[in-house]
């Protein structure tokens, strides 16, 4: 049987635990002080870029200076061969993207979560650290069920050969959309993939899930995912604005910080940087500001109303009733004798009802469209006054 590659004089290398975009992780055996390791290795492709070597190298040291109960621990770095490697304690391999595999979590574990990653963040970003990767499958659990985020500041990038396969989606689905754009990557972006982490715990399917990486980063750049309401109605409304509020858009709605998000998960919520806090869009505007200290009650605006509304129909049906009278009562007008131009004057209608008109006067002669009988002409009455003419038609 081959003996175990050694590095550093004291870390066993054993079977490959998983690979990243740069690197790949390998069971370990620490023989000087007995315990369980895992070993990061930089890629072969990667050992000729000096500029990849440096990153890799110097964030080895940035993360191992980093000491806290929610950081897989880096115990040491360095070089074997020309390969930089990094040993860190070793846990079970269980991940956030396992459990997420077998359904949505309970809330109070989501909430539980996003608050031990938040509280890593924080020490991370208060070290100048950004992490650039946070997903599912970097949040570990240890074997009591801590908490743990793995892979601290070892950047990956959209343009190196070996990200340009599954692993770069899954990179590409937790990215803000101004990295999407090309802005380099900031602590608040680190905050808008944790949002995405918690909706995709919550719902157990992705804020984006566009498999295509074109259609993946369009997603991102210029859509919004399902209201987290509409997926997980259960869902407490304080843990769904920090996850919604994370994800926002525009990144001047989102978190500036992880103690501000951390404390919105506590309900203390601050309102956006340069912003003012959402307000509710009402659908009939408010009245004036100088009428609102003498506006009735509830009650007694409605009882107003709708006194109003009574005294309107009544007034308008007077007014028709009105004009029916009048009308009905008005003598016909005549029939013009010649085409002059001249337009009698009709005075308008009264919302008062007229006054009664006088008792008809008996005519000799009827106009051409009272009743007539059979010869033209209706019954002859005692003579009095002429009534109008119509026209030559006697």
């Amino acid at each position: 049987m081959q003996a175990p590659e050694v590095l550093g004089g004291r870390y066993e290398l054993r079977s490959v635990l998983g690979r990243g975009g740069m690197s790949k992780v390998h069971d370990g055996w620490d023989t000087r002080l007995d315990r369980p390791v895992a070993i990061k290795l930089l890629h072969p492709v990667f050992l000729a870029d000096p500029v990849n070597r440096a990153r890799f190298e110097y964030e080895a040291r940035a993360a191992a200076a980093l000491s806290h109960p929610h950081i897989v621990a880096v115990h040491d770095c360095g070089e074997q061969d020309g390969t930089p490697y990094i040993v860190m304690e070793r846990l079970s391999g269980h991940t956030l993207a396992d459990m997420i595999a077998r359904g949505p979590l309970p809330q109070s574990h989501v909430q539980s979560i996003l608050d031990d990653v938040l509280s890593a963040l924080a020490a991370a970003h208060a070290a100048g650290i950004v992490h650039r990767d946070i997903k599912p499958a970097n949040i570990l659990f240890s074997d009591s069920g801590h908490t743990k985020v793995a892979d601290f500041g070892i950047a990956k990038s959209a343009a190196t050969p070996d990200t340009m396969t599954g692993q770069i989606v899954g990179t590409m689905a937790y990215l803000s959309p101004q990295r999407i754009n090309g802005a380099p990557a900031t602590a608040c972006d680190d905050l808008y993939a944790l949002g995405v982490v918690g909706y995709e715990a919550l719902t157990g399917r992705r804020a984006f899930p566009q498999e295509n990486l074109a259609e993946l980063a369009r997603a991102i750049a210029e859509s919004t995912p399902v209201p987290l309401a509409a997926l997980r109605p259960d869902v407490q409304p304080v843990l769904a604005t920090v996850v919604e509020r994370a994800m926002a858009p525009d990144p001047r709605w989102r978190f500036t910080s992880a103690q501000s998000m951390r404390a919105g998960l506590a309900g203390r919520f601050e309102p956006p940087a340069g912003q003012r806090p959402p307000t509710k869009v009402l659908a009939v505007p408010l009245p004036a500001p100088t009428t609102m200290a003498l506006q009735p009650s509830r009650a007694r605006s409605r009882t107003g109303v709708l006194l109003g509304v009574a005294a309107a129909l009544v007034a308008v049906v007077v007014a028709l009733a009105a004009v029916i009278v009048e009308s009905a009562s008005r003598p016909p007008p005549p029939t013009p004798a010649s085409t002059s131009t001249t337009v009698p004057t009709t005075p308008a209608p009264s919302l008062l009802p007229p006054p009664p008109p006088p008792a008809p006067a008996q005519v000799e002669q009827g106009p051409p469209w009272s009743n007539r009988g059979e010869n033209g002409r209706g019954p002859k009455g005692p003579k009095g006054p002429k009534g109008p003419r119509g026209g030559d038609d006697d």
